[in-house]
């Protein structure tokens, strides 16, 4: 058989063959209506692998690959760059569209072409691949020409849509993905040649508009211009610009707008933060908030406006406390104290929305709210200390017949309220001394409503002022549970005795002295009938326990007596000293004051509110010689037979005591005390510290009880 030998393929003739389709691919390109036969298709790849395959000398690869280059380059300086060159603006772009498309595809064909020598001799010779050449080809003639005139013409489109024009955006987003295209997917081109330039015209075009803004604009104009600018600016970017844009652009667009005039706009007149705080503007708060949120210039300037508008608010709700006390009537009677702790949950809890709403719960506002407490929360009120007026609204609410009638709900939330406002007050000492005193009464009384919530809120204020601040507290609260049980040995006792039986029905509660406040004691002569009782307790408890003192504080004792007068017998619900004074009378119907007081051993100042409550008050048992409405240590009193009233039972009230002064100074007594402990407690600790330091560290330690005073710690 005959061999066939493949006839060789000359450079010059393949070539030829090669330009000729070359030359029919540019004419599809362009677009006119023709395209490759199978035929010339298969002739034209067949030519270009022989070329490649054939041994050398007659190998063309080398040839081949620079007739490929040459074939792209040919194209854009004959095609491409002349009808970019004619065409400018939007036109250009569009141009720039459609010649990176064409380009593409003429890549794509020659690809298909020249495939054998993509795949084999680009890895021989270590040359760049074709896809690599063509991109090269047209960012080095196409794109580096060009460049300048497209950003321009690409800024001036996204200016046109700023002012409200329509633009062509899948055209914008065509032509700014060529810059990524240059890179390969590198970000340089783009950041380089586009995205600096846009970021630059960004900032003209807003500092432009905020100029006008600011200057014809009210602030919440202003804000929703600047909320829709915003929206814009990410819109864009979600069309047409790379998300890595986003960022710049929003922080060039907050710059001009927002924190360039941020103080301008917040302190606007008529229109500012404070205008919209006093005609409470929520919407427009939380969008203030929304927009100046991420810049610390903004959002403190917000909160210290916040600040203020909250304290000047809670200053008239003082002032109205003020003029309250000042003008009240009898048909307002104290209420005005009540009224201004009403005020300021109201006020807390009115701004609590504002801080969990509009501002987001943002921890920066909480402190706002806090300060602004604090500056009204510890001026008096109407001659009162705030202390002063939480201890009595609890009082109010938590004693039976309070002036409302809660639910259960409604107590802890108030209770709530009330723990809250005490850790705005500086002097937590003064609330803690005249809650106990209040809570003794109430305890010892039997004025509480309800244990439950005596519990509840001091395990509320436990938890804000910790467990020292209400250990005392906890303790009364613990000493009035044990008295029934107390009692009930005490019964026993009686029982198994006979001759201890003091003949009465007697009832002792037995407190810690470390718990309560500090009664004035004193020998107080009891009558027999009483006398009898107190030594048979005193017999019990020696018995029960041992190395414990009792030290009875008659002055805290309730008596009830039955008055047997000429139309009636009346049950009568005394203090003790009351009692005593009126069981004279059982021995003789006529008693002088000097006599009263040396059979009773009492202080002048107590008999003296003893006799006004029985002689001078609104039941007249005794009558006083002469008549009228003071005691003085002359006067002679004697039983009045006549008395009566329309009730069976009553209660005869011992004029008040006000014992205010006299807590106050307990509580400066305390302090110079506290002081003391937490100097020697500090030093302890440090061993060594200069003067400064350790008035520093004192002030410090003190603070979250009481505001000290430095001269006292020096």
């Amino acid at each position: 058989m005959e061999e066939t030998e493949e006839k060789t393929i000359e450079l010059e003739e393949g070539m030829e063959c090669v330009q000729k389709g070359l030359n029919k691919l540019k004419i599809i390109i362009e677009g006119e209506p023709e395209s490759f036969t199978s035929d010339e298709y298969v002739m034209l790849y067949t030519t270009i692998y022989n070329m490649c395959t054939q041994k050398a000398p007659h190998d063309y690869s080398q040839q081949l690959y620079d007739k490929y280059k040459e074939a792209v380059e040919d194209y854009i300086l004959t095609i491409v760059l002349p009808s970019l060159n004619k065409k400018h603006d939007e036109f250009l772009l569009k141009e720039l569209e459609k010649r990176w498309a064409s380009h593409k595809l003429m890549v794509k064909w020659l690809l298909k072409f020249f495939r054998y020598l993509d795949k084999f001799f680009i890895k021989r010779a270590e040359v760049p691949a074709l896809n690599e050449v063509g991109l090269s080809c047209f960012r080095d003639l196409v794109y580096h020409d060009v460049k300048g005139r497209v950003t321009d013409a690409v800024i001036a489109l996204i200016d046109q849509e700023r002012e409200g024009e329509k633009i062509d955006r899948v055209l914008l987003k065509n032509v700014i993905d060529l810059y990524i295209d240059m890179g390969k997917g590198r970000m340089d081109y783009y950041v380089n040649d586009f995205e600096e330039a846009m970021l630059r015209d960004s900032a003209c075009h807003y500092s432009r508009k905020a100029s006008t803004w600011i200057v014809e604009d009210s602030c919440p104009e202003y804000m929703l211009k600047a909320e829709e600018c915003l929206q814009k600016e990410k819109d864009r970017v979600s069309h047409y610009l790379h998300s890595s844009t986003e960022t710049k652009l929003l922080e060039k667009m907050q710059n001009q707008v927002l924190i360039t005039y941020t103080n301008q706009l917040l302190e606007k007149e008529d229109s500012g933060c404070r205008t919209l705080l006093k005609d409470e503007k929520v919407e427009d708060l939380t969008r203030m908030y929304s927009l100046f949120h991420k810049f610390p210039k903004g959002i403190e300037l917000v909160a210290e406006i916040f600040k203020q508008h909250v304290a000047a608010e809670g200053m008239v709700v003082v002032q109205q406390a003020a003029d309250a006390a000042n003008n009240k009537t009898e048909s307002s009677g104290g209420s005005h104290e009540q009224d201004f702790v009403k005020k300021a949950f109201e006020l807390h809890d009115k701004y609590m929305v504002y801080v969990k709403g509009c501002f987001a719960d943002n921890s920066i506002f909480h402190k706002a709210l806090k300060e602004a407490f604090e500056v009204f929360c510890n001026k008096s009120v109407a001659g009162s200390s705030t202390a002063e007026l939480l201890a009595s609204y609890c009082d109010n609410t938590l004693k039976k017949g309070g002036s409302e009638q809660l639910s259960d709900d409604v107590i802890e939330d108030t209770l709530e309220k009330v723990v809250k406002l005490v850790t705005y007050i500086s002097d937590k000492d003064v609330f803690a001394e005249f809650y106990r005193k209040k809570l003794s009464r109430r305890l010892l009384f039997d004025k509480s409503a309800n244990e439950e919530h005596e519990r509840l809120i001091l395990s509320k204020l436990k938890q804000q002022c910790g467990g020292q601040f209400t250990s005392k507290m906890e303790g009364m609260v613990t000493d009035l549970s044990l008295v029934k049980d107390n009692q009930t040995h005490f019964q026993e006792y009686i029982s198994n005795n006979p001759a201890t039986n003091p003949g009465i029905d007697m009832t002792v509660t037995v407190l810690t002295t470390g718990f309560w406040p500090s009664y004035k004691s004193c020998d107080l002569s009891l009558p027999v009938e009483m006398a009898k009782g107190v030594e048979s307790f005193k017999e019990f408890y020696q018995k029960k326990t041992k190395h414990r003192k009792l030290t009875w504080i008659f002055s805290l004792g309730q008596c009830n007596l039955n008055g047997k007068f000429e139309q009636k017998t009346i049950e009568l619900i005394l203090g003790t000293y009351q009692a005593a004074a009126l069981l004279l009378f059982n021995a003789s119907d006529k008693w002088s004051y000097s006599d009263i007081k040396t059979e009773l051993n009492l202080a002048d100042d107590d008999l003296v509110r003893v006799l006004a409550s029985v002689s001078c008050a609104k039941y007249k048992i005794l009558n006083k010689e002469p008549s009228g409405r003071t005691v003085s240590s002359t006067d002679h009193f004697e039983f009045n037979s006549q008395f009566t009233d329309k009730m069976r039972r009553i209660r005869v009230p011992l004029p008040p005591v006000d014992d205010r002064k006299k807590m106050v100074e307990e509580v400066g007594k305390d302090r110079r005390y506290a002081i003391d402990a937490c100097l020697v407690r500090i030093m302890k600790a440090k061993k060594v510290l200069t003067h400064q330091q350790l008035i520093l560290e004192c002030v410090e330690q003190l603070s979250k009880m009481f505001k000290p005073d430095v001269k006292a710690i020096k």
